[in-house]
Order: structure tokens, then C-alpha cells, then sequence
């Protein structure tokens, strides 16, 4: 709920607590490719073009902390690690594909070779 102070109020306190979590570089990609399928590690940073592996990790913490990922260790040989959204993540998914399909109408693409 917004508060209404000034001429122009303030920003609700829920968008607030969102864009703090979602608004970070990479998170919402993380995201976007568990809300497909579950994936281990190695798999989230192929799917990632650009992250590193230390940046990966600490959204994956992040999101794990915010509640949204399920963080589980397979006993190997070898031990691998595989990611999961939580309900709260997968409810996520159709805000997603709302921002997925405003960009593909309001945002230009970029010249192939350019940031």
C-alpha cells in the first residue's frame, strides 16, 4: 500500500521488498530457467551466459534465503548440487512471462554484437 506524502506519494513497500530481491543482476534469469525444470549447478551457469560462478552462487543463496529456491545435495560419487523453486518461486512464473512479453513489444532489441 502506498503512502500518500507529497505531491507524488511514495512507492509501495511491496514493490520495495521485490525489486530489492528480483532487481539484483541475474536473479530474475535464475529464475526464469528453474521455472522450466529443475537443474543442477553446472547447468544454471551454461544456461546463464555472462554470470560467474561466485555470482551464481550468491543468488542462488540469496533466492534460498528469500524462499524461493530448495537448495538439494545428490550423494555421489560424484556429490552434485541441484536447484528447485519452491511454490513461492513457481508462482513467480506468470509475472515472468507478463515482463517476458512487455519487453518483446516496448524494448528494441539491440544490434546483434552489442551489451
Amino acid at each position: 500500500m502506498a503512502a500518500t506524502t507529497g505531491p507524488c506519494g511514495s512507492v509501495d513497500l511491496n514493490l520495495t521488498r521485490v525489486f530489492a530481491l528480483l532487481g539484483k543482476r541475474w536473479t530474475g534469469l535464475v529464475v526464469a530457467v528453474l521455472s522450466h525444470q529443475e537443474a543442477y549447478f553446472a547447468d544454471l551457469r551454461r544456461a546463464i551466459p555472462g554470470i560467474s560462478e561466485r555470482m551464481l552462487s550468491d543468488r542462488l543463496t540469496e533466492l534460498a534465503e528469500a524462499g524461493l529456491v530448495v537448495r538439494q545435495v545428490d550423494e555421489g560419487p560424484p556429490l552434485r548440487v541441484s536447484y528447485r523453486l519452491t511454490e513461492a518461486g513457481r508462482a513467480l512464473g506468470p509475472a515472468l512471462e507478463e515482463l517476458r512479453l512487455w519487453a518483446a513489444v516496448h524494448l528494441p532489441e539491440r544490434p546483434a554484437g552489442t551489451c
